[in-house]
């Protein structure tokens, strides 16, 4: 592995050895030849080829990718199930990189940074981007269908001059990648990239939807419905914030002894209760819990969720994305009697503003991020992680891209 605090190796193959430009923002814009592991077909294994990567155009920056995780949703979307397929593609948007060279335009970054891509952006510009209060960008918000750049329409890559489509502006699962400059978060070159790679996408939301939204305060009882990666991240922020109680519910007990890693200190199995889960919480927390977050994307969670809360205080956060037809009943006097149920998107953060400094929780040791990450491999091994996730074995499984 190589030492994710300093530049790549100078060579990995030796079509593949660079230099990072040392005159110039554009310097060395050229056509770079890339390994990328390319979805040709839905649900069929990825196959690792050599991709053609163009320079970056305005407000673009060409990075070089070190390490990316794989997210459920890039299998989501390569199994193509309830969405328009779109291949051959090249999924990956949890990643850490070096940016290699930038377009035109381009000002807050340049060769050498270490960046976090992110799904999902912030132009800086539009009225979400100005607001505190918001974080879902008019320009750069997610958009799993378009698979090519905003500025031309056009895709970055190739392969014998036929396009490779892109996957929510990152597509990480290339050494390099051409990404939207609001769609990078510049870090602390000193930040290990196999650790904080993991902040683009599920950790940032789970943190997130407890530390901005949920916001309990020091004692306070949480409740955490689904105990996978992003639930596991929001009990890791109800621990960062001092909860007394943190409550994991989820269908899967063998997820309960390694949610203690997370804080969770006690479990509810649904299924093992006759009666709705949220009044089986209620009795034991003696009228509700003060904070829940709901991170399964079932609406009969998200119910849960919120009868779960105490009335007069309690704030219910829903984070998991269900299916678009569904619809949330309650009765009305949960919410006459004071209960608040909120929304969330990438945690309420704002990606260029604020990772930064979540990574320095990391740094500072607040954060803890190894817990996480239950596999590795090398990138030629892509498949092997595509393998964990679908039998649901661990939670993040690193990707090395220099093997």
């Amino acid at each position: 592995m190589i030492d994710s605090t300093t530049g790549p190796p100078s060579s990995t193959f030796n079509h593949l050895a660079f230099q990072y430009p040392t005159k110039g923002r554009t310097a060395g814009l050229i056509l770079r030849i890339s390994r990328a592991a390319v979805a040709w077909e839905a649900g069929k294994p990825l196959v690792i080829e050599e991709v053609e990567v163009a320079p970056p155009q305005a407000m673009e920056v060409r990075l070089k990718i070190h390490f990316t995780s794989l997210c459920h949703t890039d299998v989501y979307f390569w199994e193509a199930k309830g969405q328009t397929p779109l291949f051959p593609r090249i999924f990956g948007h949890e990643a850490g990189g070096i940016v290699e060279s930038v377009g035109e335009g381009v000002t807050d970054l340049k060769p050498g940074d270490h960046v976090l891509p992110v799904f999902t952006g912030e132009c800086k510009e539009c009225r979400h981007c100005k607001s505190e209060e918001s974080n879902m960008c008019d320009l750069l918000r997610i958009n799993t269908d378009r698979g090519v750049m905003l500025n031309d329409g056009k895709s970055r890559f190739s392969i014998k001059g036929k396009p490779v489509y892109h996957f929510v502006g990152t597509s990480t699962f290339s050494e390099f990648t051409v990404v939207h400059v609001g769609c990078l978060a510049k870090i602390n070159p000193a930040a290990p990239l196999d650790k904080v790679c993991i902040l683009s996408c599920g950790i940032s939301t789970g943190l997130g939807a407890t530390l901005n939204v949920a916001k309990p305060k020091k004692g306070s009882t949480v409740a955490i419905f689904g105990l996978g990666a992003v639930g596991l991240a929001a009990a890791e922020g109800a621990r960062i914030a001092g909860a007394s109680r943190i409550i994991g519910i989820d269908l899967n007990s063998k997820r309960f002894e390694e949610a203690k890693k997370f804080g969770v200190t006690e479990f509810v199995n649904p299924k093992e209760h006759e009666k709705p889960v949220q009044e089986v919480i209620v009795e034991m927390t003696d009228g509700g819990v003060d904070r829940s977050v709901e991170c399964t994307g079932s609406v009969n969670a998200m119910i849960s969720a919120f009868e779960c809360v105490h009335d007069g205080w309690g704030v219910a956060v829903l984070v998991g994305v269900p299916n678009k037809d569904d619809a949330f009943k309650t009765y009305p006097m949960n919410v006459l009697n004071e209960k608040t149920l909120k929304g969330t998107f990438f945690g309420n953060y704002k990606p260029r503003s604020d990772l930064p400094s979540v990574v320095e929780k990391y740094m500072s040791k607040e954060l803890e991020l190894e817990k996480f990450i239950t596999h590795e491999v090398p990138f030629a091994e892509i498949n092997k992680a595509f393998e964990y996730m679908l039998k649901g074995d661990g939670l993040r499984c690193i990707i090395r891209m220099d093997g």
